[in-house]
């Protein structure tokens, strides 16, 4: 009775009806209709009886197929139908939402109240003043490096989006959109390509282990080609690039079929042959030796700022370069901080969640030691990693960034749609993909004034919040004007809950220190090694 009604009922019925409907057709050839639609059916089924590559099939031959294909579809469905408006995964509707409205220059405004829940645990406000301030430039720069060739940074960023992992049409629309509002584009490991170059606008040119557009043939360092490449007037920072949120301590791949020409002339690669990052620098070993790459690196770019970008992982491996600028009096630019929750790059499971340190504890780190340090007012600090809204920017200066990129909000602005197939190349929205077929759909002009739009109204949310909390620029934040509400109803300044250095404190060091991570490890690192004594 099983191949009736039970699990087998589409094989028995489709060769029941096949079979039906070829004695029929010798008949009447308007049979042979419905037969041509029973006979593939069945082949379908006896297939799926025989294989043993998946056991449910085998048992529920077709219907199973059924199964498969809800279950591809099971994220569309949860996104559209079923997903909370605050529910970020990992970005919520509402995030989503106010990113697209902000991008077409619509009103983001709220009707009616707040839909947050202001006594949940962690919830995290800005405490306003009584008498507020006036902004009548909301244009907030930041100097970064010294001299003629330091660079006045926006306050907000693009972060590093790499040629071929966002296609040509993404990339351009990006960078014409930073030339637009006068802020920079992070070209991404995959070096600056001639699609970054006809945007025009400023680039964070980004140098990681693979060295991808000054690399020799053999994959070393090559001076040659940096030099010439970094003398672009577009150049205005040099960002290298140790790890990275998404997947920290690991290098980058780019399957060999992806690698087209352009991306190969790019990046100083072979076409068709698989492109590895390596998970670490050849060109330095030890804290000391990143410092001396780093003034090499601005000695062949005239001058220019150069830094690094990290996920803090060790606390001792930063100490070590922190106190190898303290031993060398030589402090590099800027270092950009990457949260453990942002990259757009793809990885596993166990990188992405369970590995690096999340932004905010990390930028508490990194702003003590260099106050301890003494180099605070030397070395600016970047972040990036799941940040969307003009809070989160006001939140993250709070805590000790002097500014603040963003990938995915951009991403959302040029018309992502959080598929979270980015890996595959079949981006549904022409950004994510080197198919011709699929890009040719973004409009780099439209796309560029909405990039442009959303930097522009999201600087404006920047403004209106220092104007209610009293400030003018957000350098004026600082850990007393942010409040969290912790378990129990208990209310704290951000202040009272990270610890904190006062200025020169590790030197010599002068007392104890709040911070644990900073006072175990100190006295155990140098500039000769990553590694703690």
């Amino acid at each position: 009775m099983s191949f009736i009604f039970g699990r087998f009922s589409v094989l028995f019925y489709s060769i029941f009806f096949t079979l039906t409907f070829a004695v029929l057709t010798f008949f009447d050839y308007v049979y042979a209709i419905p037969l041509l639609l029973f006979i593939p059916l069945s082949f379908i089924a006896l297939k799926d009886v025989f294989q043993r590559k998946s056991n449910v099939i085998a048992n529920f031959p077709v219907l199973a197929r059924a199964r498969f294909m809800l279950e591809s579809i099971r994220p569309e469905i949860r996104q559209y139908f079923l997903e909370g408006d605050d529910e970020q995964v990992p970005f919520s509707r509402n995030q989503r939402e106010m990113v697209y409205r902000r991008s077409k220059d619509v009103s983001a405004v709220r009707s009616f109240g707040s839909l947050e829940n202001f006594y949940k645990d962690d919830y995290t406000w800005l405490n306003h003043s009584i008498n507020p301030s006036h902004i009548s430039d909301s244009n907030f720069r930041v100097s970064v490096g010294s001299g003629e060739t330091k660079y006045e940074m926006s306050i907000l960023n693009i972060s590093g989006t790499s040629f071929g992992a966002l296609s040509p049409n993404a990339i351009q629309a990006l960078n014409i959109g930073a030339k637009k509002g006068t802020f920079a584009h992070n070209t991404g490991e995959g070096s600056l390509s001639k699609y970054h170059e006809l945007g025009g606008g400023d680039l964070i040119w980004q140098i990681s282990t693979g060295y991808f557009g000054c690399r020799t043939k053999d994959g070393l360092f090559d001076e040659n080609k940096f030099s010439k490449t970094a003398s672009s007037p577009q150049v205005k920072m040099i960002e290298i690039k140790l790890s990275q949120g998404a997947k920290p301590g690991h290098g980058g791949m780019l399957l060999g079929s992806k690698v087209t020409r352009e991306i190969a002339e790019a990046r100083g690669i072979d076409i068709g042959k698989d492109c590895i990052s390596p998970n670490s620098h050849s060109a330095f070993s030890t804290p000391s030796e990143l410092l001396s790459f780093c003034i090499k690196l601005k000695d062949l770019s005239k001058g220019k700022p150069v830094g690094i970008k990290l996920c803090i992982g060790h606390p001792w491996e930063f100490l070590s370069i922190v106190k190898a600028m303290t031993k060398q009096d030589n402090a590099i630019d800027f270092i950009t901080v990457d949260g453990s929750e942002g990259g757009t790059g793809a990885a596993i499971p166990e990188l992405s969640d369970k590995t690096g340190c999340p932004l905010d504890d990390a930028l508490v780190f990194v702003d003590n030691c260099l106050k301890g340090a003494g180099l605070r007012e030397k070395v600016k600090i970047g972040a990036s990693g799941k940040i969307v809204s003009g809070f989160d920017i006001v939140h993250k200066c709070a805590l000790g960034a002097d500014w603040c990129n963003m990938a995915r909000p951009f991403m959302f602005s040029l018309g992502c749609i959080q598929a979270r197939d980015c890996s595959s190349g079949k981006c549904p929205t022409g950004i994510a993909t080197m198919e011709p077929a699929r890009y040719r759909v973004l409009d780099v002009d439209d796309r560029s004034d909405r990039v442009a739009s959303f930097h522009r109204n999201t600087i404006n949310a920047v403004s209106e919040l220092l104007e209610s909390a009293g400030l003018t620029h957000p350098q004026e934040l600082t850990r007393r004007h942010i409040v969290r509400r912790l378990p129990s109803s208990n209310i704290r300044l951000l202040d009272q809950i990270y610890p904190k250095l006062e200025p020169n404190s590790l030197m010599p060091k002068k007392f104890d220190v709040e911070d644990d991570r900073i006072q175990v490890f100190w006295d155990k690192v140098s500039g000769d090694s990553f590694n703690a004594v």
